[in-house]
């Protein structure tokens, strides 16, 4: 991508020479020894990614080409070089709206690193404002947010199975937004002029999710004191949704298998069949493949429910969305709280970025919420974010280095990055055992002989 930069400075030879190092390092300079003849340029040009202008210079000093600068482009920072000893001048650049600034002489490897931030920094602030403008325009699915590569399948997945009465299987980690792809699956589909119905198997304790489920008649138990259809007769014409399915208790597997065979069911209590007609979906963050393997799960239930597969990614793979998720609640929660918050700092979108996000998009969403909450200007700054995600860095599976003895055996270092492969995948043993290309029976044994560090790193697959 070509990178531009316009060089104000009234002394040629020094214009001539710093362009010629930027070439060399991959940005395309423009020089002008005239202040006035480079702010008309910069009126007139667009493509500037950064300015890089001296302080001290006849007809126009640095400051007031900042103030000028940032009155025409707000967008692109400017540099400044200054005189040594004038640190004083070189602040009151800063107040004037530079992005940094270089002493005299000019170390060109210190310059050439407070462009690269400079122009890494305008980027950033062009991604932010063009994801405010996509999430002010019109979608194709307004609360699926996400223009990744990822995201797009998904989008494109839902687009072709919306009108197909199969059941579907949504997997993807907590927070990822499956009853969401539900819905707007509902919503695509010749049911949504019907009810949707959504049940948290997790969330029912096991003595009554039958009676959730089918229904119940007057004095099938003690509390029964009036008959109940069940969610599968109240979703009559539309959709049910059986979120964590992977929760339900073995006990009452084969009751809903029978259910979607025979697309009708017997309230508890009663005798005699309610037929429905809903087309189910079931969503699970659990790895169903190792829940069958391990009897938690029934096989033949699991083939039931898994005609259509929706996988959803985790934030941490689909790039900038995470820009995008966050500009959306952030106008969501600016619009209740009546706050005048606009958007993030380049500074908050980078730390954002860099940060691995767990929980997904339930956890971006708790994060903007509390940033809007805290923050007193009209952009979310790095210091309204939680300290976690201010002080977040990378992991690394392998620290090198050229002392030996910091080095590790091959099996720890195999160790690591099993584990950090199985973190990835959010726990899946079977994704992770297809990254790595391993059979899943190894990759149970290998973890085995880990614990319980492995464990921890395996829970919920």
């Amino acid at each position: 991508m070509r990178r531009r930069a316009l060089i104000i400075d009234d002394d040629e030879a020094m214009c001539a020479w710093l362009a010629a190092d930027l070439r060399t390092r991959g940005v395309e300079a423009t020089t002008r020894t005239s202040p006035a003849e480079a702010l008309a340029l910069l009126a007139e040009d667009e493509g500037f990614d950064v300015i890089l202008t001296d302080l001290n210079m006849r007809g126009m000093n640095g400051i007031e080409v900042c103030g000028r600068a940032a009155e025409i482009r707000p967008d692109v920072p400017v540099v400044v070089i200054t005189a040594f000893g004038t640190i004083e001048t070189a602040v009151e650049a800063i107040r004037a709206g530079a992005y940094d600034y270089v002493t005299k002489p000019v170390d060109i490897e210190a310059l050439a690193l407070a462009l690269e931030r400079a122009i890494a920094h305008h980027a950033l602030k062009l991604e932010v404002r063009r994801l405010r403008r996509a999430v002010a325009g019109p979608g194709a699915f307004p609360d699926l947010v996400g223009r990744s590569a990822a995201m797009r399948r998904v989008h494109d997945l839902i687009e072709r199975i919306a009108d197909a009465e199969a059941t579907v299987l949504i997997t993807g980690e907590s927070g990822t937004g499956k009853e969401v792809v539900a819905r707007a699956l509902h919503e695509r589909s010749r049911r949504k002029g019907g009810p949707f119905v959504a049940i948290n198997c997790a969330a029912v304790p096991e003595s009554l999710i039958e009676s959730e489920l089918f229904g119940h008649v007057r004095g099938a138990f003690t509390d029964a004191r009036a008959s109940r259809p069940g969610l599968f007769v109240e979703a009559h014409g539309g959709t049910l949704l059986l979120d964590e399915i992977g929760e339900l208790p073995l006990g009452v597997q084969p009751k809903l298998l029978r259910a979607l065979q025979e697309r009708r069911v017997r309230p508890v209590g009663g005798n005699a069949e309610v037929a429905f007609d809903v087309r189910i979906m079931a969503a699970t963050n659990r790895d169903l493949d190792a829940a069958v393997e391990e009897r938690r799960f029934r096989e033949d239930l699991y083939y039931r429910v898994n005609v259509l597969h929706v996988e959803l990614p985790p934030v941490r793979a689909r790039g900038s969305d995470v820009l995008l998720l966050a500009q959306r609640f952030l106008e969501d929660c600016a619009a209740r709280s009546g706050k005048e918050v606009v958007g993030l700092s380049p500074t908050a979108a980078e730390r954002l970025l860099a940060y691995s996000w767990p929980g997904n998009v339930r956890e971006i969403q708790n994060c903007i919420e509390r940033a809007v909450a805290l923050t007193r200007y009209q952009e979310i700054t790095v210091d309204d974010l939680p300290a976690k995600i201010r002080e977040h860095r990378p992991s690394h599976v392998i620290v090198a280095g050229d002392d030996p003895s910091e080095l590790v055996p091959l099996e720890e270092v195999e160790r690591r990055y099993i584990l950090r492969v199985l973190e990835a995948a959010g726990g899946n043993k079977t994704l992770a055992a297809r990254i790595l290309g391993l059979d899943r029976k190894t990759l149970h044994r290998k973890l085995e002989r880990w614990e319980p560090a492995a464990a921890g790193a395996a829970k919920g697959g």
